[in-house]
C-alpha cells in the first residue's frame, strides 16, 4: 500500500449540490497564479485517493500549482448511489466544481472516463480550457465498449432487468451497468462527430490496454479540431497507467502545457 503524504490526508471539502447531496473535493490552493490550475477527473468507479490523483496533488504541490480533484456523485466519499449516476450527472458535477471552485485558466487531466467528461467539459465551457491530458480516455464506453459487445439476447435481458454486472479485472465482482446509464449516455457521445476544441490537447494511452482499446483514443484526437493535438502510446501500458515512465510523460505534457501559460 502506498504512503499518502500527510498533506494530502486532511479532511475533504464539500460542494452542497441541492438540499442532499454533495460533491467531496480537495483543493491545495496556490496564490502563485503563474501556472494554470489543474482540476483532475477520475475514472468510472475510481475516487480522489487513487494513484494517479495523489501524484498530481504532490507534483502541482512541489511546483507551486493549484490541484483540485474531486469524487463524482455516487463515487468515493461523495454523497449519492452509484447506480444513480449517469454520464450527464457527472459532466454537471465537474462543471460546478469549475464553476464554484476553481479560478482561471484550466488544464483538465481525465482519466479513463474522465478523458470523456474532459472533452465534454471543455466543450461547455470553452473560455476556461487551457489544455487537455487524456489518460486511457474512454469516450463513448457506454456505447463502444458496453452496449457494442452484447449479443441480441443479453441486450434483451439487460433491457428487462434494467442492469448487468460488467466484468472487471480490478473488481471481483465486476461493474454494477445500468440501463439508465447507457441510454442517458448516448445524448453525450462524442466520437460521432467533430469536436469543436481549439486548446492543446494530449492524450497518452498503454498499446496493452485490455480495459479501453487504444483506438478510442485515436479516434478522439482525430475528432478534436484543434490544430496542436498529440497522441502518445505507452509500450505495454496498461490501462491504470500508473508506472513510472507513464507518470513521467504526464509530467513532461503537464509542465509543457504551464510553461505555455507563462509565455
Amino acid at each position: 500500500m502506498e504512503n499518502t503524504p500527510s498533506s494530502l490526508l486532511t479532511e475533504p471539502l464539500k460542494l452542497k449540490r441541492g438540499a442532499e447531496n454533495f460533491i467531496a473535493y480537495n483543493r491545495h490552493h496556490q496564490k502563485n497564479k503563474i501556472f494554470p490550475e489543474v482540476l483532475f477527473l477520475g475514472g468510472f468507479k475510481s475516487d480522489m485517493r487513487g494513484t494517479k490523483a495523489t501524484y498530481l496533488q504532490n507534483l502541482c504541490q512541489s511546483r507551486g500549482q493549484t490541484v483540485t480533484c474531486f469524487d463524482y456523485f455516487g463515487h468515493g466519499i461523495s454523497s449519492g448511489n452509484f447506480t444513480q449516476g449517469t454520464i450527464g450527472r457527472w459532466l454537471s458535477d465537474t462543471l460546478a466544481i469549475i464553476d464554484e471552485v476553481t479560478e482561471g485558466p484550466l488544464v483538465l487531466i481525465g482519466s479513463s472516463m474522465g478523458g470523456w467528461l474532459m472533452t465534454l467539459a471543455a466543450l461547455a465551457r470553452p473560455e476556461r480550457i487551457h489544455g487537455l491530458i487524456g489518460i486511457a480516455s474512454a469516450p463513448d464506453f457506454t456505447e463502444e465498449l458496453i452496449w457494442a459487445s452484447l449479443t441480441e439476447s443479453q441486450r434483451l435481458s439487460f433491457v428487462s432487468q434494467g442492469i448487468i454486472q460488467a466484468p472487471s479485472q480490478y473488481e471481483n465482482q465486476g461493474f454494477p451497468i445500468t440501463l439508465q446509464l447507457v441510454e442517458e449516455g448516448r445524448s453525450h457521445l462524442i466520437l460521432p462527430r467533430e469536436l469543436p476544441i481549439q486548446c492543446p490537447v494530449h492524450l497518452i494511452h498503454g498499446d496493452s490496454d485490455k480495459d479501453v482499446p487504444p483506438e478510442l483514443s485515436l479516434r478522439l484526437a482525430k475528432n478534436i479540431q484543434s490544430d496542436h493535438v498529440t497522441l502518445t502510446f505507452i509500450k505495454g501500458g496498461d490501462h491504470r497507467l500508473n508506472t513510472p515512465i507513464a507518470l513521467e510523460r504526464l509530467s513532461s505534457l503537464l509542465n509543457e502545457l504551464s510553461q505555455k501559460n507563462t509565455d
